[in-house]
């Protein structure tokens, strides 16, 4: 265990390190390209807050389903993600979507999100497919050799990373079958977050098609921050960071992969200093980390009109626990009910 902690804090010192390289190129950033990164990357999210909306839109054909407060909601997770530990933001997004929809179920507005993984994994896993077929990633033999804690550990054991991909995939399943047993309700809710999937031509023109678009203005957005921080924009390029930002927050260690996509990049991208290397990631990192709070902070002031962040968590955190209430005792009502008309 005491090599495996001076491993981990090791990914720490390189994000550090990598940290104070960035502040010491301060001056060399390319402010033209760092903004039109940046309005390439609110372009992105505004495609899938879209793409989002039209899934709960078909969800609820009755309700209202405001594009203004579903991607103000949408904004809002994600500065709070930016800051805040243990995905506190996606339990917001939730609550404030759910708040914006007359009607609607914490069920059906999670079950949403599936909707956009459809589009979003195989393309996902074309790209890092791309990159390992192009040679633009190491070998899988060679990753043990990458000073990256979260890499060196997995390849180092792979028989611990079957055992946890298993029994994360197990749970998961015992999970869902709990639910189903406690809340028959819940599968009808859970059908309803995804109903946009029934209808092929409807959601190729309203979720598919928003959510290419947003990959699109990404891949942009990825290009001017490489230019940003006096890297190469080019297609390997672009494609390579998408990828090493997906190997490294695979069951990472550490915050965001912090260490392992320092570690990935300076070892990947080829024909740069790794100087310039360590101040674009740390530099690409902090810039979207504080536009995305600037945008929700904005969002909650402008659409929400309120500023109180910390007590728009603590009311998620009621709803959640109210709602869990009322569906217990629900369950309660109908086994009562139940073991009455039996007897």
């Amino acid at each position: 265990m005491i090599p495996a902690a001076v491993d981990l804090e090791s990914s720490f010192d390189r994000f550090i390190d990598a940290a104070d390289t960035f502040i010491q190129n301060l001056a060399a950033i390319d402010v033209t390209a760092l903004g039109i990164a940046l309005g390439f990357y609110l372009a992105h999210l505004l495609a899938r807050t879209r793409a989002w909306r039209n899934v709960l839109a078909a969800a609820y054909p009755r309700s209202k389903v405001s594009y203004a407060r579903i991607s103000a909601a949408y904004l809002i997770g994600a500065g709070l993600n930016s800051f805040i530990p243990a995905r506190v933001g996606d339990a917001v997004k939730i609550f404030l979507a759910k708040r914006s929809i007359t009607g609607s179920s914490y069920p059906a507005i999670t079950s949403s999100f599936f909707v956009q993984s459809v589009f979003d994994t195989p393309v996902g896993i074309l790209v890092l497919i791309y990159a390992i077929t192009q040679g633009l990633l190491p070998e899988p033999p060679e990753l043990p050799t990458i000073p990256a804690f979260e890499l060196s550990f997995w390849a180092d054991n792979p028989q611990l990373l079957i055992f946890t991909v298993t029994a994360l995939g197990i749970a998961a399943v015992i999970l869902f079958a709990v639910l189903a047993r406690r809340v028959e309700e819940f599968w009808a809710k859970i059908k309803q977050g995804v109903v946009v999937l029934t209808d092929l031509g409807l959601y190729l023109r309203t979720v598919f098609l928003w959510q290419a678009v947003g990959w699109g203005l990404r891949f942009f957005a990825l290009w001017f921050f490489l230019e940003a921080f006096g890297l190469d924009g080019s297609f390997e390029n672009v494609l390579l960071v998408m990828s090493v930002v997906a190997v490294s927050t695979v069951l990472p260690f550490t915050p965001g992969g912090a260490g392992a996509q320092q570690a990935l990049l300076v070892a990947t991208l080829s024909g740069s200093s790794r100087a310039a290397v360590l101040s674009y990631s740390v530099g690409q990192q902090a810039a979207i980390a504080l536009w995305t709070v600037i945008l929700g902070f904005t969002s909650l002031v402008t659409v929400f009109r309120t500023a109180n962040w910390r007590g728009l968590i603590r009311d998620a955190e009621a709803d959640v626990d109210r709602q869990r209430g009322t569906e217990e005792g629900t369950t309660q009502r109908q086994g009562g009910s139940s073991e009455g008309g039996k007897s």
